[in-house]
């Protein structure tokens, strides 16, 4: 299997070598392997996906920051 190194994946897929590196290290590219202290990657291995959030829904956000607010919760000056 052919491999190239970090800074060929950034050219190829237009990101930064160190977004690479972090990738490699979260096992998002199927088939890095780590040789001392570089990364070979598969020629052929696909760029991961953007895991960011797109919705404007963000995990872990209580329940009781989505609900609109109550005259109770309310400062006085604004009831």
């Amino acid at each position: 299997m052919d491999y190239m190194s970090i800074t060929e994946a950034a050219k190829k897929w237009d990101i930064s070598t160190r977004r690479i590196q972090i990738l490699c290290s979260e096992e998002r590219i199927p088939g890095a392997e780590r040789m001392g202290y570089c990364w070979a990657i598969p020629k052929d291995a696909q760029k991961p996906a953007d895991a960011r959030v797109k919705s404007g829904r963000y995990i872990g956000v209580s329940q009781k920051r989505r609900e609109p607010q109550t005259d109770e919760c309310k400062p006085k000056s604004l009831k």
